[in-house]
Parts: structure tokens; C-alpha cells; sequence
């Protein structure tokens, strides 16, 4: 089974669907040891592993994806995991989703700013920081020049495999840029976590290499209790 309009249909359709079930390690790690509710975002949410996750931890989240199936398959997963009430989707382009100011106490976008031209995922960036309410939560991860399917150097001098859906990707991060955009003064960001590496893929399709870029920040005037990820030195019995 096909659907010409849904580019991402057969991986969401899929018995073990494309890029798993477990949730994005540093906002998992975030979640778990800070107190969560109010509103949240999932921009280019897939089929909802952050999604998922966001709501477990008590926020009310819209997922936003262009893809169909992985909206049915959201609403499967939030159902299956007792928090279906708190989840809504919404079939869009995330570059014509309105994000209201000051709305959102959690935004997340996982791997979508690189799926956008580069002025579009600018612009989604500039409304995600005005969305995101005083405290709030934002955690991004993108694509970086050092993935094997760039076509800027390292990545294009790499002969380690590439990703089944490399073609999605248009907009490969440079080094420190996706940093650079957080440390602006406009951005009113504190980062709680940055860093960039390369990881093995095993989620979806064959194996394969990534270049990843991965910011957990809050917005200024946050001081959440983080011990980071993994938590180093909690107090005790907390």
C-alpha cells in the first residue's frame, strides 16, 4: 500500500515504523526530572515518539507533520499509552502552521528545520522562539554538514551509508550554526545541553550514519532542577 500525496507514508505505515518508539534521549532525560505541564508543540512530529513522550510527562501537545499516516499512527500510540486526551495532530507544512506568541511551554522539532529550505527553516526557528513562553522548553536536533548524505564537506567526502529518506533532507547544518542561532541575543535562550556528533541509525531501513546537531535549552530566567544527561550527582534520595 502507497499514498502518492503522503512522502512519508510507507515508513509510518510500516508493522515496526520508521525511526522507533523511543523518545529523544536529553528531552526524555529533561522530562523525567523536571515538573511538566501547560501546552506543547511537536513540529515535524513523525509518528510521535517525542509527541508521546511530551504528554506522559503532562503537557497538552499538538504533533504537527505533513504526513497523514504518521497522524493516525500518533493518535494510535497516545491512545495505547493512556494519554490520547492530551494529544491532538494536525496534518500541515510546518512552515504554514501559525505558532502563537507566547503560547507554548514546550516546542520540539526533531530533525524537520533541516527538511526546510534554508530561509523557511529560519523563519520557523524566529516563530518558535516567540512561541515559547517564559521557562519553556525547547529541544532541537537537525542535520549537520558531517552526515554522509551532505552535500557540503565532511559529509560529502563520506562513504559510510546514508539514510533510506536522505533525500527529505535539503538544509545540512554547519558547524555551530544551529548554536549559533540559540546564543542570540533575540533567541532569550539558556542552553541547558548542545552538542554535536556523529550517530549510527538503526531505526529504519539498513544501518546508517548521521551527523546530528542536538540543543535543549530554556528560555532565559529558567533555572530547572537538571542535573544533565545522564544525570550527573543528584541529590540524594531526589
Amino acid at each position: 500500500m502507497s499514498d502518492p500525496t503522503d512522502p512519508f507514508f510507507e515508513p509510518y505505515d510500516r508493522d515496526q515504523i520508521a525511526y522507533g518508539d523511543v523518545p529523544s534521549a536529553p528531552l526524555a532525560a529533561y522530562l523525567d526530572q523536571v515538573d511538566c505541564s501547560g501546552q506543547a508543540i511537536d513540529l515535524g512530529a513523525g509518528a510521535g515518539r517525542d509527541t508521546i513522550e511530551l504528554a506522559k510527562a503532562g503537557f497538552h501537545v499538538t504533533a504537527v507533520d505533513l504526513s497523514p499516516r504518521g497522524a493516525e499512527r500518533i493518535r494510535q500510540r497516545a491512545e495505547a499509552a493512556g494519554v490520547g486526551s492530551r494529544v491532538q495532530t494536525c496534518v500541515a507544512n510546518v512552515c504554514d502552521h501559525e505558532i502563537q506568541p507566547d503560547a507554548f511551554d514546550a516546542i520540539c522539532a526533531t530533525t524537520v528545520l533541516d527538511h526546510l529550505p534554508a530561509d523557511d527553516a529560519r523563519r520557523v526557528w524566529n516563530r518558535m522562539m516567540a512561541g515559547l513562553r517564559n521557562g519553556g522548553v525547547v529541544y532541537v536536533e537537525v542535520h549537520t554538514t558531517e552526515d554522509p548524505g551532505s552535500d557540503r564537506w565532511p559529509g560529502s567526502q563520506s562513504d559510510a551509508p546514508q539514510s533510506e529518506t536522505a533525500a527529505a533532507v535539503v538544509n545540512y547544518f554547519a558547524p555551530n550554526q544551529l548554536a549559533g542561532w540559540a546564543t542570540e541575543e533575540a533567541s532569550a535562550l539558556r542552553i541547558l545541553r548542545y552538542e554535536e556528533r556523529l550517530e549510527w541509525d538503526y531505526t529504519h531501513g539498513p544501518e546508517h550514519l548521521h551527523g546530528k546537531a542536538i540543543l535543549l535549552a530554556v528560555k532565559t530566567g529558567a533555572h530547572p532542577p537538571w542535573y544533565g544527561q545522564p544525570v550527573a550527582f543528584p541529590r540524594r534520595g531526589a
